[in-house]
């Protein structure tokens, strides 16, 4: 018992220690004249997600926020919905199957050079020679050319129909500086202050790769007015070190695991729920047999019981995840696709169909046993051993990995695992679909072996009446459910706390194509004192 007590005070030490490493919150650096600077300070578990600019940033959402308070889009969202940005106004010609955006005259980027219709042209034309890591325009999401119509004025021409190209381009596209960019020929090795100039609330200060931490100050002259945050810090923190931090004042905000939701509130910290758009998954390469056979990749979808896999690894803090990928409390879920339900006895059918043979336990073929590889990054190592005991119950020997999360993604991205499993967001505008199915990347499948699947995600981008669109994103998942190059195991619930000087929101349809991010940067427009 002494020997626990001493352990005990060594780990509040040592966490005291850690905390007052950590920057002090909002409101509490003086200036000269003794008006208080406000900076306000966010807690981050990973850290770094690359340098800021819009090639450079690590492409998940995280990345992407860091980014986006720089550079501003043409349109935006807040907690209603679309929203004006450098655009004040859009229309769609459907004649012309064009956009035309009437942009503000006000708006000007960091360097003090004015913004013009001529920087979004120019940035059309260098994102279609270099796609940056959100947003591709060539192909369905494409524009074919634009049109400067005056100094204000721009029209956008698509390739062809797209439905949700407000929220897939015009408010996830950064908008570059034109005299600054025109002579960068490789993007992505493009570093340095020229590089993150932009548009933005929040210029760049400082950024440290190493210690995963980022330091921006207001743009006195963006064009919305100066945001009320003077400062913004990105540090990096432990997960279980941020409900302390928040309690103590060291941050201003950060994620919070949903045990600890109870404890801030006692705090007198403010705590907001986001929904379901944010999926964890095990993804199956389907370029290898057994997987590349679809009875193989549901035999383990039927030996997989979710629904106890949310209780024991989430601790029933999450909702069981559906093979169609889009969520239940999504209005483009469709519940009648198959839900392979736990049902280990057909998932044993299902592998004798395919030629194997229950010898002494474990499945074999040809007198060789069933092994697959398993990884995961170390957040996912109980879903990882859930997995794999659920496997090894019906006779699958499983070999499971934990390893660093990007190195995780390299491997997918190679084709170099059996089994993987990673989470993503975005689960908002079923465009999403078509990126996280057939798309490029490891936050795809990159599944194009369905010529009918293939052509059920063109039409729904094509559709432009909702009613039918959403009829095609339901057959969408029917067919995906039946294939299931990857299986979705759970979505799960996701809080923020937050001392309430900022008034943090969830964005409607998540920051730029769906970030499920409470950091929109508008924001950080409003601050109350505490």
């Amino acid at each position: 018992m002494q020997r626990m007590r001493t352990i005990a005070l060594l780990v509040v030490a040592l966490l005291t220690l850690a905390l007052a490493a950590l920057p002090v919150g909002c409101g509490n650096n003086a200036q000269p004249d003794g008006s208080k600077l406000v900076t306000y300070v966010i807690g981050d578990a990973t850290g770094d997600w690359g340098y800021p600019s819009p090639y450079l940033h690590y492409s998940r959402g995280p990345g992407y926020v860091r980014m986006s308070l720089v550079f501003d889009t043409l349109v935006w969202k807040d907690d209603q919905g679309f929203t004006p940005a450098l655009a004040e106004e859009w229309e769609y010609i459907e004649a012309e199957n064009a956009y035309v955006f009437h942009l503000r005259s006000n708006a000007k980027w960091h360097d003090g050079e004015e913004f013009t219709a001529e920087d979004v042209a120019f940035t059309i034309d260098y994102v279609k020679m270099h796609p940056n890591p959100f947003v591709t325009l060539i192909g369905p999401t494409g524009v074919e050319h634009a049109t400067v119509a005056d100094q204000y004025t721009i029209k956008l021409y698509l390739e062809q129909d797209y439905a949700p190209f407000l929220n897939d381009v015009a408010a996830t596209l950064a908008i570059l500086p034109k005299h600054i960019w025109e002579t960068v020929e490789k993007p992505e090795e493009f570093t340095g202050a020229q590089a993150v100039i932009g548009s933005g609330p929040f210029k760049l200060v400082d950024y440290s790769k190493a210690q995963g931490s980022y330091l921006y100050e207001a743009y006195d002259e963006y064009y919305l007015g100066r945001p009320a945050v003077d400062r913004l810090k990105f540090v990096k923190i432990s997960e279980e070190m941020i409900p302390a931090a928040l309690k103590q004042g060291t941050i201003d905000a950060g994620q919070v695991v949903p045990e600890m939701v109870e404890g801030v509130q006692a705090a007198g910290l403010t705590a907001i729920e986001g929904t379901y758009n944010w999926n964890a998954k095990m993804t199956m390469n389907h370029k290898k047999e057994p997987l590349s056979d679809k009875r193989f990749r549901q035999a383990l979808a039927y030996a997989i019981d979710r629904e106890s896999l949310v209780e024991v690894t989430q601790r029933g803090f999450a909702m069981a995840g559906s093979p169609g990928i889009i969520p239940p409390d999504s209005p483009w879920f469709n519940p009648s696709i198959e839900m392979y339900e736990y049902n280990p006895t057909r998932a044993q059918q299902l592998l004798t169909e395919l030629g194997y043979e229950l010898d002494g336990g474990l499945w074999k073929k040809n007198g060789t046993a069933l092994s697959l590889s398993l990884i995961a990054a170390s957040d996912f190592k109980d879903v990882g051993q859930f997995i794999k005991a659920a496997l090894e119950e019906i006779g699958i020997t499983v070999v499971f990995q934990t390893l660093e999360g990007k190195t995780v993604d390299a491997k997918v991205t190679e084709w170099d695992f059996d089994l993987s499993i990673y989470g993503h967001g975005g689960l908002y505008e079923p465009s999403i679909l078509n990126k996280i199915i057939t798309g490029k990347g490891f936050n795809s499948a990159r599944y194009t072996e369905n010529a009918t699947l293939n052509d059920l995600l063109a039409s729904q981008l094509a559709e432009m009446d909702p009613t039918k669109r959403k009829a095609l994103v339901g057959q969408v998942q029917e067919v995906y459910a039946e294939d299931l190059p990857a299986l979705t195991l759970y979505y799960p619930d996701f809080y923020w706390a937050h001392d309430g000087t900022v008034p943090l929101f969830y964005t409607e349809g998540g920051i730029a194509s769906g970030v499920p991010i409470p950091l929109n940067k508008l924001c950080f427009m409003t601050y109350e004192t505490k």
